[in-house]
């Protein structure tokens, strides 16, 4: 199906929408253009540093019109499959929205260290210490279940990239010999809750992000087609030695035609 059919467009943000707090100046006629085109647009990006809510009011901040349902992250994947803990002590390592927003989900979440921790879920740690790491140590150490919203290394900036989840989850392995189980970008199970929320077919659906190994590589693995922008992590050279392949490459988003 040819990009200009599609009806769900799946779109990552950092690097994508825009950089930090900067909207990049041809976003806006995008998303205008697929409202006009008779689409509708999702946002699923892989950053847990802030809540849904906190999303919402950045998008509307600037001057994007977004609801709740308009926004996936890993924390509604990840809040789901730790329900399986019941009321067990699970030790958060993530920002203070992060863990509000897991607390709200029924959820017994810690942030010290105290007896009895089953598991140790992590996010992108805009907030993190010394200290949290050295919490996660002692956990892991203990054998302790382990599982991380994303494997993203970085998480693009105005200036350049800070360290991300997967960098985190690699100085943690260094420390432990432990590896988490991811649950966002490249899992699928983010596209399959967009897809049960807005009701139209994977070939009427496609992905659109800035990484390869996240963005893209989500797509094929969740059977629907993907574009690639080269607005963000990703540049032209890393395309040819990657093994996700994008169905289609742009410099950016305002270089898609929909009419």
């Amino acid at each position: 199906m040819k990009l200009q059919q599609k009806k769900l467009f799946l779109l990552d943000m950092d690097g994508t929408i825009y950089l930090g707090n900067k909207l990049f100046p041809y976003t806006k006629k995008f998303l205008q253009d697929i409202t006009d085109h008779g689409g509708k647009f999702i946002f699923l990006t892989n950053n847990t540093s802030k809540s849904i809510g906190e999303y919402v009011s950045k998008l509307n901040g600037m001057g994007i019109f977004a609801t709740v349902p308009d926004i996936i992250t890993p924390t509604l994947v990840v809040a789901k499959y730790l329900q399986k803990y019941e009321n067990k002590k699970i030790y958060a390592l993530g920002t203070t929205a992060f863990c509000h927003e897991l607390r709200a989900a029924g959820l017994n979440i810690v942030t010290a260290l105290e007896d009895d921790i089953v598991c140790l879920i992590m996010g992108f740690d805009t907030e993190l210490t010394f200290e949290k790491l050295n919490h996660a140590c002692v956990l892991l150490t203990q054998g302790a279940d382990y599982i991380a919203t994303n494997p993203d290394l970085v998480c693009p900036t105005e200036f350049g990239s800070v360290p991300d989840c997967g960098s985190v989850s690699i100085m943690l392995k260094n420390a432990t010999g432990r590896e988490p189980r991811f649950f966002g970008k490249p899992q699928p199970e983010m596209v399959y809750l967009a897809l049960e929320r807005s009701g139209v077919t994977k070939e009427e659906t496609i992905m659109m992000g800035d990484r390869l190994y996240t963005d893209i590589a989500c797509g094929i693995d969740a059977g629907i087609d993907t574009a690639l922008v080269l607005s963000g992590e990703t540049k032209q050279g890393d395309i040819a030695g990657s093994p996700f392949k994008p169905t289609y490459i742009f410099q950016d988003v305002g270089e898609i035609k929909l009419f």
